[in-house]
């Protein structure tokens, strides 16, 4: 074998490793501790085997806790029969203006044969070139080509991960991660697939709030102010425009707000509508908007299983972009609007 190319090599002592942890075969194990000379014994001794081909595949996803801290998943899954160690994982894509890169912990981590785990990364900022007329879907980024992703990482095969531990009736012990276990690392790039187009939805997204910001700052107050009777609540929408004149001062078109969407867990309270077609314009005065809510479910996983339903979603239109602005109410008003919701259910 030591006259193979490297790459065949590697890739053969990876399939016999595999293949020797499926069948249960103790043999590399005891002719190990017997000293002996032969050609399996020095396969199974090196001190770690590196990944010379791509041996996960990709793919993109985001958690819905995650939707208003603009962090994705990298899911990665181990193809091979051998457990792997990533020790740095890096997403480029055409739709951000630097890599997204998972923040690796010391060591990396393990990912075990046939399994997938997810590797949170943070976005960087968007690339949002021109807007287009008409997007294709619900996913597309406007104006910027998404594109194919790819993750660059950087991988190894655990120490002991080749051999099978004491005779077990074919059970196979994996070996371990510690400190000094690992070889140099390999590089492999695998093609990310985006099923439900997380990256353009974010791109999107992070493109329509950079244009609004550049009109006016718009949040929610901390304070909620409960009905009497306990079974609606209102919320004040602060709009702080800015400057008139200088760098930023937004879309000489302004900022339309053309409504106030409902969520999974609020909805519009009659006594305080929501408001339409609401035009704001840099250099203009502050404004407050107050909307009326009240419970939009009351099942009882209404609160303990919320994601997303204090993010207000504001459908807005600006500098030829239009979607969703989500605004988040911040843990002070989270918690209370939770309380509220929790309350207002008990008196139905």
């Amino acid at each position: 074998m030591d006259g193979l190319p490297v790459t065949l090599r590697l890739h053969i002592l990876l399939r016999v490793a595999a293949a020797a942890a499926v069948l249960g075969v103790a043999a590399s194990c005891s002719a190990g501790t017997g000293g002996g000379s032969g050609g399996t014994t020095s396969s199974a001794k090196e001190t770690a085997t590196l990944v010379p081909t791509t041996p996960v595949t990709a793919e993109i996803s985001q958690f819905r806790d995650n939707y208003s801290k603009q962090i994705i998943e990298i899911q990665l899954t181990n193809t091979t029969g051998a457990p792997l160690t990533v020790l740095g994982a890096e997403l480029t894509s055409p739709l951000f203006a630097a890599p997204i890169t998972w923040p690796a912990r010391t060591g990396g981590i393990e990912l075990p044969p046939g399994q997938t785990k997810s590797l949170p990364a943070p976005l960087p900022a968007p690339e949002c070139g021109a807007p287009s007329p008409a997007p294709s879907g619900p996913g597309a980024a406007s104006g910027t080509d998404a594109g194919t992703a790819f993750v660059a990482l950087r991988l190894a095969v655990p120490q002991g991960a080749a051999q099978q531990g004491p005779a077990q009736q074919g059970t196979v012990q994996q070996g371990t991660v510690q400190q000094g276990t690992l070889p140099p690392p390999a590089d492999a790039t695998a093609a990310a697939a985006d099923p439900f187009g997380v990256l353009a939805r974010n791109n999107s997204e992070m493109c329509l709030t950079r244009e609004a910001s550049a009109v006016a700052a718009v949040a929610l107050a901390p304070n909620l102010e409960v009905a009497a009777d306990g079974r609606t609540a209102v919320v004040r929408l602060l709009i702080q425009p800015r400057a008139a004149s200088g760098p930023g001062a937004g879309s000489a078109g302004g900022l339309v707000i053309d409504r106030v969407e409902e969520t999974t867990l609020l909805a519009e309270a009659p006594q305080a509508p929501w408001p339409h077609s609401l035009t704001l314009r840099a250099g203009g005065p502050p404004a407050e908007v107050r909307l009326g809510i009240r419970p939009a479910r009351c099942d009882p996983h209404a609160v303990a299983e919320d994601k997303v339903g204090t993010l207000l979603p504001l459908r807005v239109r600006v500098a030829g972009r239009e979607g969703v602005l989500k605004i988040d109410a911040g843990s002070r008003l989270r918690g209370r609007i939770y309380d509220f919701v929790t309350k207002a259910c008990g008196r139905q």
